[in-house]
């Protein structure tokens, strides 16, 4: 007999979006992850995320969730993805408040967004942070340690500039392309670094390059 297809599973991203400033970031990761091929998103909004969103996006809750491919309530405790059941690449939390990162350091659980990150963590899954706040207090730096030692990777969404970009989308487009680059999914969200460009003559010292 010949054999028969075999089924095409979707690599699973969970998304949360916390009440921090920067919710432009998840919603950039949706609407990049939303068309990529094989990829399902898992999305969790937090009650301040709300109010952050329409603030800085002016998107309703509604509009945010049509991103996603599956939308889980934040109370939800006893959703899939609050099991270590539940198959995924990971989650990114983008962005996360302070309180949230305390939730994950202290392996708190109090809703699901910090119950998600937990079963990541513990079953050994890549949790990125996309924390903000600035500047930082030492309790905020002792919480982004200990989510490192447990294997987490704290993410600050700080722009780069090597790459010249023009607009804040585009700086935005930058950072989502890096986060989603810690996955291996491919994108064209940003340029591939290849190099210094040469330096012109007018920048050489007089006496010559170095």
């Amino acid at each position: 007999m010949p054999d028969r297809p075999r089924p095409f599973v979707a690599r699973r991203i969970i998304l949360a979006i916390t009440g921090a400033t920067g919710a432009v970031y998840g919603v950039r990761l949706l609407q990049h992850l939303q068309h990529t091929p094989g990829v399902e998103t898992h999305l969790i909004v937090s009650d301040a995320a709300v109010l952050t969103l329409h603030q800085e996006t002016g998107l309703q809750r509604k509009e945010v969730e049509a991103y996603a491919h599956v939308v889980h309530k934040v109370r939800d405790v006893g959703a899939s993805i609050a099991s270590g059941s539940f198959q995924s690449d990971g989650m990114i939390v983008a962005p996360c408040s302070m309180k949230t990162l305390a939730s994950v350091a202290h392996s708190l659980s109090d809703n699901l967004i910090a119950r998600a990150a937990d079963v990541v963590l513990k079953e050994r899954r890549r949790l990125v942070l996309m924390v903000r706040e600035t500047p930082f207090n030492l309790a905020h730096l002792r919480n982004m340690t200990a989510v490192t030692e447990m294997g987490g990777i704290i993410y600050p969404p700080l722009p780069g500039f090597y790459h010249n970009p023009q607009s804040i989308a585009e700086m935005v487009d930058h950072t989502v392309g890096r986060v989603i680059d810690l996955f291996g999914i491919e994108h064209t969200l940003a340029p591939r670094w290849n190099g210094m460009k040469p330096a012109s003559p007018s920048n050489e010292d007089a006496t010559g390059p170095a």
